[in-house]
């Protein structure tokens, strides 16, 4: 092979690459519908391990395609439904890339051990030219029956790829793209530049182990050698790190989506984020994990956080911000969950319910209704009107409660909830007092002496907020001397960071106080919705810049991109960048079909989306922009 480095071939297999299944398996299926159940499995098992031991090189091919076509019993009749199915089950990464196909038509060659016959009808509809498909090609008898293939064609041999690649003495970079070890043979013979394991649709350890590079997709392979491609970054290169057990649900949608995944149970400390942090495009998150400044200046490939809570005050925002990486919570997802423990709570402290338990669990028989109260008709104060205390307001009045609430924004009041005008006015009129405030810096130790002397003798308490809003010494003081009823206490100041770590509080074998450890928002439902919904937004916000209902960014919600590409531009919110941005396209004649401004006190985040066709220093210009935090481009 004489090298020609102006011309570039692609050898592209046909099974399991270009499309998501084995051919023959499909057949198998058509052939042996109308068989039963056990003889269908049997054959479909046996035609499986065939092509699975040739694959792997251990054994020869043509025994291999021998065998499988005598358990075919196929008919040509099967074909056209065959090729039907193949259409349906071509890989993802071929089906978005025919930019690849357009651009190098000329020079992309089929190369398969597969059979022409259903291979052709599924390839040209890509732009591949007939003449540049080698395969093998059925032999049929009178009836239609396969009976056999074509014993001159290489493709039918042992080393048959070899043998062709040979023959056609192709002069330039020569790159095979394929699953089985057949592919591999090519670049061992010397017939190839590369040879790329593809494993986006099965991976062969034997294959694997011998290529030059694996790509899980073609956008992987095209992205490596800067070639079109439909998108700008393969997505198999994004890094997702999923801390504190996160559901399930979410690790299945980021890998559906193409992203490298990493789940661990346990929250991580700042030392061991900075340790982990280099590769990560996103970080998964709850209440544990601090996400510091110092983490957060390190994760250079950072793009986005996702805190599956509601709650961001574990994560340094501002930090977030300046480093260009945006923020998405769930304040929803949960809100249902933590409102039905606190009316659990509330009903089972004006009970007596914990001090009872405690009894029984004893062998104390103490039946008795003294300090056991209905809810009904009890004063219920809400501190913190945000979606949970609404929520909160509405059930609770269900019940015949009367409700108060404290906000230091102004709320609207549903159904005949009262506001009070000071947090001191809610504590002396409440029998119940339930927080679900922030954890701001202003709000800690909301809730210490002073608060508790306001309360009435007898009150409830709960909260199922943040740990550091109460004062925990003072809270024991007050229980202990029996002016609080009972508490209910789901959040701490200080929280294991596992369930293997012992939880350390004074508020522990105080008879008339519920501990939970921070569950209120721990359902099953809560938690398959944190992970839809979070886990959706980075999705869009990574695939098309989409921002809405992000923490700290200014959000947008822009249209589908289409024909276009995308210039995603964060930049400090400072006079002057949208125009230096429009003359740097207008230098490089790029033209805008389309854009998009918000801004905030901290950045400004400029969308563009221009025509395909523009000049590749354009990219470096905007990134020197002044004041630029971070560029992306999508397409």
């Amino acid at each position: 092979m004489t090298p020609n480095s102006s011309v570039k071939y692609f050898i592209i297999d046909f099974d399991s690459t270009f499309t998501k299944v084995e051919a023959m398996d499909e057949l198998c299926h058509l052939s042996h519908a109308h068989k039963a159940e056990a003889e269908k499995a049997r054959s479909l098992a046996q035609i499986s391990e065939l092509t699975h031991l040739a694959m792997e090189g251990k054994i020869s091919f043509r025994d291999s395609l021998q065998k499988r076509l005598q358990i075919l019993a196929a008919n040509r009749r099967h074909l056209p439904d065959l090729i039907s199915i193949l259409s349906e089950k071509i890989s993802d990464s071929f089906k978005r890339n025919q930019e690849f196909f357009n651009t190098y038509t000329d020079h992309i060659l089929i190369v398969s051990s597969g059979f022409k016959d259903f291979i052709e009808p599924i390839v040209t509809t890509f732009g591949v030219k007939p003449e540049n498909i080698y395969a093998n090609s059925f032999v049929f008898d009178a009836d239609g029956n396969i009976v056999g293939f074509d014993e001159q064609n290489f493709l039918s041999e042992d080393k048959g790829k070899v043998k062709l690649l040979k023959s056609l003495d192709l002069k330039g970079e020569i790159y095979v793209i394929g699953d089985g070890y057949t592919d591999y043979e090519i670049k061992e013979a010397g017939l190839a530049n590369q040879f790329y394991a593809f494993t986006e649709n099965v991976r062969r350890h034997s294959v694997v182990e011998v290529a030059e590079k694996e790509v899980v997709s073609l956008d992987e392979f095209l992205y490596i050698n800067n070639l079109p491609r439909n998108v700008s970054f393969p997505k198999n290169r994004i890094k997702v790190l999923l801390l504190e057990g996160i559901h399930q649900r979410a690790v299945d949608l980021m890998r559906a989506e193409g992203y490298q995944v990493e789940l661990l149970k346990t929250a991580l400390s700042e030392d061991e984020l900075l340790e982990r942090m280099a590769e990560v495009s996103i970080l998964g998150i709850r209440s544990k994990t601090q996400l510091t400044a110092k983490v957060i200046e390190k994760a250079n490939r950072l793009l986005a956080v996702g805190a599956f809570c509601i709650g961001t005050n574990q994560i340094d925002l501002e930090a977030c911000t300046k480093k260009g990486v945006t923020v998405f919570n769930a304040p929803y997802s949960n809100t249902r969950s933590v409102v039905e423990l606190a009316i659990a709570e509330m009903i089972m402290l004006l009970r007596n319910v914990p001090a009872q338990v405690m009894d029984m669990h004893k062998g104390k028989w103490t039946k008795s209704a003294a300090n056991s109260f209905e809810i009904r008709g009890k004063k219920l104060g809400i501190v913190g009107y945000g979606n949970i205390g609404s929520q909160l307001s509405v059930l609770a009045e269900a019940m015949g409660m009367e409700v108060y609430f404290y906000d230091i924004v102004d709320r609207l009041a549903l159904g005949n909830a009262k506001p009070c005008h000071s947090l001191e006015e809610l504590l002396e009129k409440a029998d119940i007092v339930t927080l679900h405030v922030d954890g701001r810096k202003e709000n800690q130790h909301l809730i210490s002496h002073a608060e508790f002397e306001r309360m009435k003798e007898g009150v409830v308490f709960l909260n199922l907020a943040r740990g550091a809003v109460v004062d925990i010494e003072a809270l024991v003081t007050y229980l202990q001397n029996g002016k609080i009823l009972g508490a209910g206490i789901d959040v701490f100041p200080y929280e294991p960071k596992n369930n293997s770590e012992e939880f350390i509080s004074q508020l522990r074998h105080i008879p008339n106080c519920i501990l939970t450890p921070h569950v209120g928002g721990s359902t099953q439902e809560a938690q398959v919705n944190i992970a839809q919904f979070v886990p959706n937004k980075i999705i869009d916000y990574i695939n098309a810049g989409n921002t809405f209902a992000s923490v700290n960014f200014p959000e947008l919600q822009l249209p589908k991109l289409k024909d276009a590409h995308r210039l995603i531009h964060i930049h400090r919110n400072v006079p002057g960048i949208l125009a230096k941005i429009n003359q740097t396209l207008a230098q490089h004649q790029v033209n805008i079909v389309g854009q998009y401004l918000k801004t905030n006190e901290e950045i400004g985040y400029v969308i563009t989306d221009v025509n395909k066709k523009y000049n590749e220093n354009v990219i470096a210009d905007l990134k020197n922009i002044e004041n630029t935090i971070r560029f992306r481009i999508l397409y």
